[in-house]
This record gives structure tokens, C-alpha cells and sequence, in this order.
């Protein structure tokens, strides 16, 4: 049995084709701008990387994001994107990478069948449904989103394989 959880794992190209090989792709992806504010954080504070020198990996890597990442995105089982509830419009200005209580994470599965919605929005308090295939959660519970989700997702890929 093989999961995949970001860092590109469901990459294709044409060369590669590492998606193939993974029984559950998952992905837990930022909107782009909170993405680069914690990029910004992350390089200069934990790296010493000047803002200049940041702002050009970002947008030397723009093509590979736009060619590459993003459509990595569509091929995931399971994909989880956090979405800010406090302003990231400019991430220059952002002094802080907002918290996860101060963020709500959009949950979307591409086949949504079997899934238990009914149960994970009781289990979820304050979650609701956007979409058929889409619950939202607070962002403080992602966690438990992730258990509740992928526990009975895990123990089916165990079943499949004891079967054959």
C-alpha cells in the first residue's frame, strides 16, 4: 500500500508518472498567497534569506507551480486547502502567518462515495457542505478532520490488500 501526502507525489510528466504508484493521493495546499507568506516567514527568519531573494525563488519557480504543482492538485484523492479568514491580500505587509483557528480548510474528494457526511459534520462542529463532494471545517480541527476522514479510508486499503 502506497499514500502520498503533498511535496509533488502525484507528479506526471513526461517522463515521470510517480501518481500511478500511490493507492491514496492527498494533498494539504495553502491559497497561493498564505503559501508565500509562510514562505516569506519561513526563508528569512529560519534561513536569513533577504526579502528580495525570496521574492525571486517565488518567482523563478512560477512556471514549475503553474506547469507542474497545481495540476497535481486535480489528481489527488483527497485534497485539503487552507483558506485564511484574516486578510493575506498583500503578503508583503503580512507580519504573521495566520493561525489555524483564524482559518477554515476546504476538504474535496474527487469521488466522494462512501464517504459518511452526515457523520463527519456531527463529528465537525461548525463544518458545513459547499459542494456535493466538498465539506469545510474550522481550521483548529483539520486534525481530527484528517482522522475521522482517513481512518476508515486506511483501513480499506488494509482490507483490499490481506484479500488479494
Amino acid at each position: 500500500m502506497m499514500f502520498y501526502e503533498g511535496l509533488h507525489g502525484a507528479a506526471i510528466t513526461g517522463k515521470v508518472d510517480i501518481a500511478r504508484h500511490a493507492d491514496l493521493l492527498v494533498d494539504v495546499v495553502p491559497i497561493i498567497n498564505l503559501e508565500w507568506i509562510q514562505k516569506l516567514h519561513r526563508d528569512q527568519t529560519m534561513c536569513g534569506y533577504s526579502h528580495e531573494a525570496v521574492v525571486d525563488t517565488i518567482l523563478r519557480r512560477m512556471p514549475d507551480y503553474v506547469n507542474y504543482i497545481c495540476l497535481q492538485f486535480s489528481r489527488t484523492h483527497v485534497n485539503f486547502q487552507r483558506v485564511p479568514t484574516v486578510d493575506t491580500s498583500n503578503l508583503f505587509t503580512a507580519r504573521e502567518i495566520p493561525q489555524p483557528d483564524e482559518s477554515f480548510v476546504v476538504i474535496r474528494f474527487a469521488k466522494p462515495k462512501g464517504i459518511d457526511f452526515p457523520y463527519l459534520l456531527t463529528m465537525l462542529h461548525d463544518s458545513f457542505m459547499s459542494r456535493p463532494n466538498v465539506i469545510v471545517v474550522p481550521g483548529g480541527k483539520v486534525g481530527l478532520a484528517m482522522q475521522l476522514i482517513f481512518t476508515p479510508m486506511i483501513l480499506q486499503l488494509r482490507d483490499r490488500r490481506a484479500r488479494a
